[in-house]
C-alpha cells in the first residue's frame, strides 16, 4: 500500500509550453487516441537472414480473420543512422528523466538474468558478452541490465563497445549466486541430495511403515519450500520485465530485449510423485500474459536465450553421488523423465514468450555470442504496419493478429494480438493475493521505480530540483521523515520540488465537468551500498474545473518536500511520482553530491 496523506499542492505554473505526454497507458491497453495499432514484423529466410526490399503491397494483415487497411508501413534496415533528439537546457541542480529519444533505429537490451541463471553458467555468459561487444557493428546501441533480488541498469544506452564492456566488469554486473536456487551454483534440477534422502539413513532402524510416512511427508514439504522459491522467483521476474516494458517505452521504435536466463520459472507443473500433487501448482498466467501485453504494445521484442547451453543431464555427472541411484535404479529414469518436464516447460515458456512479442527464442546452444548477434541482426531489419481496426467497439477482448507475406520459405515473427480496452474506462492493475505468506506483494510500479539504482521511469515526466535548507547541519531528521533507526546524524535538510504537468495524468470527470487528479509524491535516501536511510512520501489531491484543467495541460503543477540526508557518507535522492488512477510512474536519481555544494534556498517558519 502506497503511502498517502493529503496534503495542499503547491502550484507553480510554468511560462513555456511543454509537450503534452503520451496518454495514461495501462495493462492491457490499446492506444485507442491515435485509432492506430502497431506491428512490428521481422522476415528471415531459410537461412535465417533478413529478407529485404519488401513493400506494402507484399503484406497482408487479418485482425480476428478480417483482413484491414494499412494506415503507414516503414523499412527499418541495420543501416539506419539515429540521431538523438536534443533535450531543452534546464537550471542548474534541476533534473530531467525525459528519454534521449532515438529518431530511428531500433534499441537493443541484455538481461542478465542472475535470479534464475546458475553461478557455473554465469561466466561463460559474461565472457562471451564481452567479446560480442568488442566485435559488434558500429552504431549498435545496446544498454546493459542486471537481474537478481531486484533489477538494476548497469549502463544506459550506448553505442560505445569500452563503455559497454566496462559495465560487465563492475562489482554490480559481476557474477553472483541466486539467493532464490536451492542449488545457486549447479542449477535445480531432479535428483539433488535433499533432506528426505538423509533422513532415510536416519530412520533406517524404525519402522518401514512410519518410516515411509514420514519421508513423504519430508518430500511433501521439500517440494512445497521449493514451490515457493520457483513463485517468488517468478514474481520478481515478471515484475522485473515489467518494469523493463514501462522504461523502453519511453524510446520511439522497436526494442530487443536479450534475456540471457538460466531457467525461466514462469509455471510450475503439478508433481505426480508426491502426495498431493496440486499443492505446488503455481499459475502465473494472468501476470504472464500482462506483462507480455505489456512488451508487445511498448514495440518490445524479447528474445530468450538459455545461458545454460546444450543441456546434459546432471545425474551423470561424476560430482554428484550416486549412491542412490544404486540403491533405486528406478529413481534415475523417473529423475529423468522430470528433466525432460522441466525443460520442456522452460523451453515452452521462452517460445511463448518471443511468439507473443514477435521475438525468437534461442535454446540448446553454447554460442551465446552468436546468439546474441542473431538476435540483434534481425531485430535490426524489420517491416513497421499501422493500421486502424475496423472493429471501433472496445469490449476487453483479445483481438488475435496474422500477417501473411506473399512469398515462400520465410519466417515470420510479430506480436499475435491486442486486448481492445478503451482507455477512457481506467483498468485497475492486477491484484492477486500471494499464496506463500513469504511471496511478495502484487507488482506495485511506485515500488518498483523507486528501487535504488533502477532506471528512471518517463511515463510522467518529471522535473526536479534539489537544494539544501538554510546551508546548517541538524542533529534531528525532519519531523515528517521515516528514517531508518539505524541512520545517524548529524543531517542536512534539502527542499526536493518535483513538478508534473496534468497532461501525464488520468483525472476523471464528474457530471459537473470536474477534474479530479491525484499524485503520489515520494523522494527516497539511499546510501551507496543500496541501504534506504530515509523516505518523505505525500499525496497531492487537485480539484480543477473545466477551465482550469485544459489551461493547466500546457503548465505544470510544483509540488515541495523537504528530506533529511546524513552529512557523513556518500548519499543519493531517489525521486518519483504516481498517478494511481492510471499506473503512470515517472522516477529518477540524483547524486546528492551532485547538488550538495549549490547556495542553500531559505524556508520561512511554516513551510
Amino acid at each position: 500500500m502506497h503511502l498517502f496523506r493529503e496534503a495542499g499542492p503547491v502550484f507553480f505554473f510554468a511560462a513555456a509550453s511543454l509537450m503534452v505526454g503520451q496518454q495514461p497507458s495501462q495493462i492491457p491497453v490499446f492506444h485507442a487516441q491515435s485509432n492506430l495499432v502497431v506491428v512490428d514484423v521481422t522476415v528471415e529466410d531459410s537461412h535465417g537472414q533478413p529478407v529485404r526490399g519488401l513493400t506494402a503491397a507484399d503484406f497482408t494483415l487479418l485482425e480476428d480473420g478480417k483482413p484491414q487497411s494499412f494506415k503507414n508501413f516503414e523499412v527499418h534496415a541495420n543501416t539506419d543512422v539515429a540521431q538523438p533528439v536534443p533535450l531543452p537546457a534546464l537550471p542548474e541542480g534541476t533534473f530531467s528523466n525525459r528519454p534521449t529519444a532515438l529518431s530511428s533505429g531500433a534499441v537493443n537490451v541484455l538481461l542478465i538474468d542472475k535470479l534464475n541463471t546458475p553461478t557455473k553458467d554465469q561466466a561463460s555468459l559474461v565472457l562471451q558478452l564481452k567479446q560480442y561487444v568488442k566485435e559488434m557493428p558500429a552504431g549498435t546501441r545496446i544498454a546493459i541490465f542486471g537481474l537478481g533480488s531486484q533489477l538494476r541498469m548497469l549502463q544506459g544506452v550506448t553505442d560505445d563497445p569500452a563503455v559497454l564492456r566496462a559495465a560487465l566488469e563492475v562489482k554490480r554486473g559481476a557474477i553472483g549466486s541466486s539467493p532464490l536456487m536451492t542449488n545457486p551454483m549447479a542449477g535445480d534440477y531432479p535428483g539433488e541430495e535433499k533432506l528426505s534422502d538423509r533422513a532415510k539413513e536416519v530412520l533406517s532402524g524404525m519402522d518401514k511403515n512410519i518410516v515411509v510416512r514420514i519421508v513423504k511427508e519430508l518430500q511433501q514439504m521439500e517440494a512445497e519450500q521449493e514451490s515457493q522459491q520457483l513463485q517468488l522467483r517468478a514474481r520478481y521476474t515478471l515484475d522485473a520485465l515489467n518494469y523493463l516494458a514501462r522504461y523502453l517505452s519511453n524510446f520511439q521504435g522497436r526494442k530487443n530485449l536479450l534475456w540471457f536466463s538460466g531457467s525461466f520459472p514462469i509455471s510450475i507443473l503439478p508433481d505426480k510423485d508426491l502426495e498431493h500433487p496440486f499443492s505446488v501448482v503455481s499459475d502465473v498466467e494472468d501476470e504472464f500474459r500482462e506483462t507480455t501485453s505489456r512488451l508487445s504494445l511498448a514495440q518490445v521484442a524479447v528474445y530468450p536465450i538459455d545461458a545454460r547451453g546444450i543441456l546434459t543431464s546432471p545425474m551423470l555427472d561424476a560430482s554428484r553421488p550416486g549412491a542412490n541411484y544404486a540403491k533405486n535404479p528406478g529413481d534415475f529414469a523417473k529423475d529423468n523423465i522430470k528433466l525432460f518436464e522441466q525443460t520442456a516447460g522452460e523451453h515452452g515458456t521462452m517460445r511463448q514468450m518471443a511468439e507473443a512479442t514477435g521475438g525468437k527464442a534461442y535454446v540448446n546452444t553454447n554460442g551465446l555470442k552468436e546468439a546474441a548477434a542473431q538476435a540483434i541482426e534481425a531485430g535490426a531489419n524489420y517491416y513497421t504496419i499501422a493500421y486502424s481496426p475496423s472493429n471501433t467497439a472496445w469490449k476487453g477482448e483479445y483481438r488475435k493478429i496474422h500477417v501473411k507475406l506473399d512469398k515462400q520459405d520465410v519466417v515470420l515473427a510479430y506480436r499475435r494480438g491486442y486486448f481492445a480496452i478503451d482507455p477512457s474506462h481506467p483498468v485497475s492493475h492486477m491484484q492477486v493475493a500471494p499464496k506463500a505468506k513469504d511471496a511478495p506483494r502484487p507488482y506495485d510500479p511506485l515500488a518498483a521505480a523507486m528501487l535504488h539504482g533502477s532506471p528512471a521511469a518517463a511515463q510522467v515526466v518529471l522535473e526536479v530540483a534539489a537544494r539544501r535548507v538554510d546551508g546548517r547541519e541538524e542533529e534531528k531528521a525532519a519531523a515528517s521523515n521515516s528514517v531508518n533507526p539505524k541512520t545517524q546524524g548529524p543531517f542536512m535538510r534539502y527542499e526536493v520540488r518535483t513538478t508534473v504537468s496534468p497532461s501525464d495524468l488520468n483525472c476523471p470527470v464528474d457530471a459537473s465537468q470536474t477534474h479530479h487528479c491525484r499524485v503520489e509524491f515520494v523522494v527516497k535516501v539511499y546510501d551507496a551500498d543500496g541501504v534506504l536511510m530515509n523516505v518523505q512520501a505525500n499525496g497531492a489531491a487537485i480539484t480543477l474545473d473545466e477551465a482550469r484543467y485544459t489551461a493547466s495541460l500546457t503548465r505544470r503543477i510544483a509540488y515541495k518536500q523537504q528530506i533529511s540526508v546524513p552529512v557523513k557518507g556518500e548519499y543519493s535522492l531517489r525521486i518519483g511520482a504516481y498517478d494511481p488512477e492510471s499506473g503512470r510512474v515517472g522516477a529518477l536519481e540524483i547524486p546528492v553530491e551532485k547538488v550538495a555544494k549549490l547556495p542553500p534556498v531559505t524556508v520561512q517558519a511554516g513551510q
